[in-house]
């Protein structure tokens, strides 16, 4: 979540792809593991898992660029490792306005990532908004851009893509991408954001269950039917 209206070293093991100016910030991981799924995991194992940064895998700390104030939410680590096991990749998809408001650089953005990733182990992709509201830009969560960028990085479809986040516009977001969202709820989720999702979840094991088809959800690549709760 992140409501809050020179040449770069690259860090060690990681690949910077080519950036416009008015598009996300992109940084691969390492490739995920080549071992096969389970054969058992069913039609609807996705074939990626993308989180949310803020109030999703660690404490919301707006404009945080201080690696040492980085905490794990509740589960972050449980989540992450459960849709590795299953041989999913896993990326992450966040908003970070604060270097449009020249409160955050990109040094202080990768310095928080690479503390998060010290937390939960490497991702596959990391995509990135560095834009602010008013910039026009289509990455910006709840447009999709995000989305897409970080599936095409992974060579997977975004209709068999899951995306786990705390607002609506991370869903929408997932949504606008023809991908699937999970909302998990904090305080500051709005009720008509809660109202409004295709799939709620109380924590992020649950989410993740979810996105794992262990639970009832509807199938990846589908539309909403008029029975199903929007």
């Amino acid at each position: 979540m992140n409501r809050h209206p020179a040449a770069r070293t690259r860090p060690p093991g990681t690949t910077a792809i080519a950036e416009t100016a008015d598009g996300p910030w992109l940084i691969e991981g390492p490739a995920p593991p080549r071992h096969a799924r389970p054969r058992d995991a069913g039609p609807g194992l996705p074939a990626a898992v993308l989180f949310d940064r803020d109030a999703t895998l660690v404490v919301d700390v707006p404009y945080n660029g201080d690696p040492a104030r980085v905490r794990l939410m509740p589960g972050a680590r449980e989540a992450v490792d459960a849709v590795r096991a299953a041989g999913v990749p896993v990326g992450v998809v966040s908003n970070q306005s604060g270097v449009a408001r020249g409160l955050l650089s990109r040094a202080q953005v990768d310095a928080v990532r690479r503390r998060v990733e010290e937390l939960l182990g490497p991702f596959s992709v990391w995509a990135i908004c560095p834009h602010g509201p008013g910039d026009g830009c289509r990455c910006r969560k709840p447009e999709p851009g995000l989305v897409l960028a970080a599936c095409a990085r992974l060579g997977v479809p975004a209709a068999h893509t899951v995306v786990i986040g705390d607002i609506g516009a991370d869903v929408d977001a997932a949504r606008a991408a023809g991908a699937r969202g999970v909302l998990v709820p904090t305080p500051v989720t709005r009720a008509e954001e809660t109202v409004a999702a295709d799939a709620v979840a109380p924590d992020l094991l649950t989410a993740v269950g979810l996105a794992l088809g262990g639970g009832t959800a509807r199938p990846l690549g589908v539309p909403p039917g008029e029975g199903e709760r929007r």
